[in-house]
């Protein structure tokens, strides 16, 4: 970092923890004019955020030989609409990363134990007033580790905990309103450790490394090494894309990876399975997958199958991402392209049983792009194309005629059955923007159930028949298309309340299909960055 960075930031410094503070920063700017490095590397300066520790106020060192940060922190939290903490920073502006090598080396009192939560971070932050809007790169003293942020003033705290449990070394990036963590252990390299957040930080912003004692009376004490910020490249025609498989509790909001990839391709689709060993399968280039979650606020399995497995679909080599289980668990359907029909390989629906390589194909005419099971397990209902219409059908599993259900000159997708089979919910743009519908089996009584701002798909009813899960876009997009802003929501259907889940980059992929854990206390659904290919 050079000199003039650090005078702008001094210079430009708006909110100062207290006179005395800011005085002492500036003494510290005019003592190190010339060739002598700041007192605190390439930080300018530090102080408490929010409330310090009862036996003390926090500190900071720097040790210029070693090229370490030392950095003993008190307080309550750095959590819900208030942080308590204690900061070393300086103010940039623009697209940045920090990184650094993370460990905690002490506590006091020397009597009782620190909190298993306490944190030493990597921190982006709006300003120093404690209900501030952040994002941070976050270790815990049991080991896990986040990426947590409060994207408005005195707003809640969210997280994305990340499936590698105490990584030696963590990075945090901001690229344009989205900020998003890196992990790596020893000299490996960086790695995504999945998810992103949306925190708009505008104009000049801090960035530094702090640490939170979860205990106001308590300090804790962590060691910063390896430090290093950079500026973040802005994307150039190479790119390619990180997807990330995560669960969401309904009740926290708290995120958590249960998978996360690099590649051109995109993952997509989760299915929950209906048992209790958190199994998630998605779809990527055709294929099929399992893998098994860990959800937030759950301890961690170290026995989960972390590594995804292809599963054996026989003769479907070419699925795409609408597949779903009977609510029994024991069959699936896939929409698939793989077969040869006239000539061409259209998207036809197949029924397959759970563990079995035969496929039975379900529909004559194609496109046809399946969506949702009857709870009886006798019939499906599908999303298809005829006449250049996009409408919505149900045909018996056994095949036969299709029929239709509804007759919009625009477009109806997403149907899906409620658990009791009361009613079909779907979207359709009927009433000029795209919105949630339901309608009976039958195709009698539809009724708009969404009328906002958002143009809304893909509704997706619990186990429990309480609440609906559904995909908002902002308006006017078209379709829908990936590689959007886009909002996670959910509404109680019996007061058709609407609750925001999460803000995230997604779209097509992110939950095309039922993926409501088991309980109704969780949905799996996968959020997308895109990044700079490799070399």
């Amino acid at each position: 970092m050079t000199f003039p960075l650090v005078l702008r930031g001094l210079i430009q410094s708006r909110r100062p923890l207290v006179a005395a503070f800011a005085l002492a920063c500036a003494a510290c700017a005019t003592a190190n004019i010339g060739s002598a490095p700041p007192p605190l590397g390439i930080f300018t300066s530090d102080g408490d955020v929010g409330l310090p520790s009862t036996i003390g106020a926090g500190s900071a060192s720097y040790d210029a030989a070693r090229k370490v940060y030392t950095i003993t922190g008190g307080g309550e939290n750095m959590w819900a609409t208030a942080d308590h903490f204690h900061y070393v920073w300086m103010r940039v502006s623009g697209d940045m990363a920090l990184e650094a090598d993370v460990e905690f080396v002490g506590t006091e009192p020397a009597s009782g134990a620190p909190d298993p939560h306490r944190k030493a971070c990597l921190v982006f932050r709006q300003s120093l007033d404690r209900d501030s809007p952040y994002a941070d790169a976050a270790t815990h003293g049991d080991g896990l580790t986040s990426l947590q942020w409060r994207d408005a003033p005195a707003a809640v705290t969210h997280e994305v905990q990340a499936s590698v449990v105490r990584p030696s070394r963590l990075r945090i990036e901001k690229r344009g309103d989205y900020v998003s963590m890196y992990v790596a252990t020893g000299n490996e390299a960086f790695h995504p450790a999945g998810g992103a957040a949306r925190v708009p930080l505008t104009g000049d912003y801090y960035i530094g490394l702090a640490v939170s004692a979860h205990n106001p009376s308590r300090r804790e004490t962590a060691r910063f090494s390896r430090v290093a910020v950079s500026h973040v490249a802005p994307l150039g025609a190479a790119t390619t894309l990180v997807s990330t498989l995560e669960t969401i509790s309904l009740r926290s909001k708290d995120r958590r990876v249960a998978y996360v990839v690099t590649q051109p391709q995109r993952i997509e689709a989760p299915n929950w399975y209906p048992d209790a060993t958190n199994t998630l399968y998605f779809n990527t280039r055709g294929k099929f997958y399992r893998v098994q979650a860990d959800v937030p606020g759950q301890p961690v399995n170290p026995n989960r199958m972390a590594t995804p497995q292809l599963v054996d679909l026989g003769m479907l080599t070419n699925i795409n991402n609408d597949h779903g289980l009977t609510f029994d668990g024991r069959t699936w359907a896939f929409s698939d392209q793989s077969q040869l029909v006239d000539g061409k390989r259209p998207s036809l629906v197949y029924t397959l049983p759970v563990g079995g390589a035969t496929a039975s194909r379900v529909t004559a005419l194609g496109p046809s792009y399946f969506h949702g099971w009857a709870p009886d397990g006798r019939s499906v209902v599908y999303c298809a194309e005829r006449g250049g219409n996009f409408d919505i059908y149900s045909i018996p599993v056994t095949g036969g005629t299709e029929r239709r259900l509804t007759t919009n000159p625009g477009k109806d997708d997403g149907p899906e059955y409620a658990p009791d089979g009361q009613y079909v919910y779907f979207n359709s743009d009927r009433s000029g923007t795209m919105q949630i519908w339901r309608m009976r089996p039958d195709g009698s009584g539809q009724e708009q159930i969404t009328n906002d701002e958002w143009d809304n798909w893909f509704p997706h009813v619990s186990p429990n028949g309480q609440s609906m899960a559904f995909l908002s876009y902002e308006r006017g997009v078209g379709d829908h298309p990936e590689n959007k802003h886009v909002r996670l929501r959910v509404m109680t259907l019996a007061t058709r309340a609407t609750d925001e889940l999460a803000r995230l980059f997604g779209g097509q992929g992110t939950i095309n299909v039922n993926s409501w854990a088991p309980n109704s206390q969780y949905l799996a659904f996968v959020s997308y960055q895109v990044v700079p290919a490799a070399p």
